[in-house]
């Protein structure tokens, strides 16, 4: 493992995201619209629920500048990435049911990515991972 500048083999790192909050001007609203077009499943009702589960693999956090274009419109702070299985059927889906999705032309070492907006104009990007980045638990090998 290379030796980065802040942090050691040593120090204790966290496994993953476990959550991603946000506000929301209808909150029912964007909870149906994640869990209809991107299989999210809302918070659970109780403890005993399931919630929603992720397959491993890459995961970047990384800031931009304030008012970066990535954000959509100035006053958006985030971008929510999504790792996709297969792109082009994911694509089709959300086309199918009237959403505008792009789907960048450049396919990149790490893989191809496409763009859309939920409901409240919030930047949704989708990720089919490749090379490296395409492994995951399910998938050790690329």
């Amino acid at each position: 493992m290379a030796k980065h500048c802040c942090y050691s083999e040593y120090m204790e790192k966290v496994l993953g995201i476990g959550g991603f909050f946000f506000a929301a001007r209808d909150k029912a609203k964007i909870a149906a619209w994640y869990e209809t077009h991107l299989g999210i499943t809302p918070l659970p009702a109780t403890y005993d629920d399931s919630h929603w589960r992720q397959n491993g693999g890459s995961t970047l956090i990384h800031p931009y500048d304030y008012g970066a274009e990535e954000f959509g419109h100035p006053d958006k702070t985030w971008s929510l990435n999504f790792r996709v299985r297969n792109l082009a059927a994911m694509v089709a889906q959300l086309r199918a049911a009237g959403i505008t999705v792009t789907v960048d032309e450049t396919v990149y070492p790490n893989g191809q990515f496409a763009h859309l907006s939920d409901p409240e104009g919030n930047q949704v990007e989708l990720w089919q991972p490749a090379g490296k980045d395409a492994r995951s638990e399910e998938n050790p090998e690329p």
